[in-house]
C-alpha cells in the first residue's frame, strides 16, 4: 500500500478521528438539562499567569483557530473547590465546536458541566495538532503533542492551585493523556527519535475518563503500518499481527505494560456500534477501548452511539464519573 492509499484509507474514517462520518447527529438524551452558552479561549486571567511564567509560547490558547481552548478564572477571585477537569479532543477536532461534523470538540460536556455547577476555572481545554481533517494520516503520538499535554495538565494545577485534576479524553486523546500521564521513555521519528517524557503524573490525577480510545491499536493500520504516521509502529496505532506475530507500536506495548497509573480512579466508555474503531470493538478478540486495569466502564451497543455521539451523547456519564467516582 502506497502513501496515497494509506491517506486515503485514514482520511475516509477508518482511523480515529474528528468526522462524524455516517453517524446521525448528536441528539440530547431525554431528561437532559437545557444546555448553557459557553464562550471560547483562554481567560485573560489565565493567559496572564501563563505569560508571567513564560508558558505564552506553548500556544495553548490557540488564538489562530475558532475554539481552539477553553478555561480560566475571569478574576483572582473565582474559586476552584473541585479538581479542575481538563478535556482532550481526538485526531483532527479541537477543544470547542464549530458547528461543523469534524469539529464537534467538548461544547456538549463543558455546557453539561456548568450547568451542574461547576465554574470556567474548574474547566479547561487546549487544541493540540492542526485541527485539519484533511491531516488525520499524518498524526501520531507526536513529541510535540505529548510533551504540549504534559506542560497543560501542569499549568492547569499549579494556575488552580488544586492537589489533583481529573482527565476526560477522547479517541486518540486517550492514548495521547494516557501516555502523557505515564511519562518515561518516548521516540517520535519524525522529531529527533528517542526522548524522556519524565516522570509519572499519576499523583496528581484525581479521576481518567477514556472514551472511544485505541489502547490495543485499529485493525485497519496492520496494512498501512509503513504509509501513514497514525499506523506507525513506533508511535501510532499499529496494533501488531496477532497472537504469535508480531508485537503492537511500541507506544501502545508500553502503556499496556502497566495498569492503572492514569489516574485514582479510571474509566472507560466505549460502544460496539463506533463506526470508527470497527470490528465490534474488538482488536484480536479484545475490546481496544478497554483500559487495562480500569474501575468501571459504560458499554453501548448499538446506535446512535457512534464514534462521536459517544463524546457528546455520554456527557451525563462523563461526569458522574468525574464527580462521584460511578458508573450509572
Amino acid at each position: 500500500m502506497g502513501h496515497r492509499q494509506a491517506g486515503a484509507l485514514v482520511a475516509s474514517g477508518l482511523l480515529l478521528g474528528g468526522a462524524a462520518g455516517a453517524e446521525e447527529s448528536p441528539k440530547a438524551p431525554a431528561g437532559s438539562p437545557a444546555p448553557v452558552a459557553v464562550q471560547g479561549g483562554l481567560s485573560t486571567h489565565f493567559r496572564t499567569w501563563l505569560k508571567a511564567r513564560g508558558l505564552s509560547g506553548r500556544a495553548f490558547d490557540r488564538a489562530d483557530l475558532l475554539g481552539g481552548s477553553y478555561g480560566g478564572r475571569n478574576q483572582e477571585q473565582d474559586p476552584v473547590t473541585r479538581p479542575p477537569v481538563i478535556f482532550v479532543h481526538g485526531n483532527s477536532d479541537r477543544a470547542l465546536g464549530t458547528g461543523s461534523a469534524f469539529h464537534t470538540g467538548w461544547t456538549a460536556s463543558i455546557a453539561f458541566f456548568l450547568k451542574k455547577g461547576y465554574r470556567p476555572s474548574e474547566l479547561y481545554a487546549t487544541t493540540w495538532g492542526p485541527a485539519d481533517p484533511n491531516q488525520m494520516a499524518n498524526q501520531s503520538h507526536r513529541k510535540a503533542y505529548l510533551t504540549g499535554l504534559r506542560a497543560f495538565i501542569l499549568a492547569v494545577k499549579d494556575y488552580t492551585g488544586a492537589a489533583k485534576v481529573s482527565v476526560v479524553a477522547h479517541s486518540m486523546g486517550v492514548t495521547l493523556a494516557r501516555k502523557a500521564i505515564l511519562g518515561g521513555p518516548a521516540a517520535d521519528p519524525l522529531d529527533g527519535g528517542d526522548y524522556d517524557l519524565g516522570a509519572p503524573l499519576t499523583p496528581i490525577i484525581d479521576t481518567f475518563v477514556g472514551i472511544a480510545g485505541a489502547n490495543l491499536g485499529l485493525l485497519p493500520c496492520i496494512p498501512a503500518a509503513d504509509a501513514a504516521p497514525a499506523c506507525s509502529r513506533v508511535n501510532g496505532f499499529f496494533p501488531g499481527t496477532g497472537p504469535g506475530g508480531q508485537g503492537p507500536s511500541a507506544l501502545l506495548a508500553g502503556l499496556n505494560a502497566v495498569a492503572h497509573y492514569e489516574g485514582a480512579k479510571v474509566y472507560a466508555i466505549w460502544s460496539t456500534a463506533d463506526e470508527i474503531i470497527g470490528n465490534e470493538n474488538l482488536v484480536f478478540g479484545r475490546p481496544t477501548s478497554r483500559i487495562p486495569g480500569q474501575d468501571g466502564e459504560k458499554v453501548f451497543t448499538e446506535a446512535p452511539y457512534g464514534h462521536i455521539n459517544l463524546k457528546d451523547l455520554t456527557v451525563q456519564h462523563q461526569w458522574r464519573m468525574v464527580a462521584f467516582h460511578e458508573t450509572d
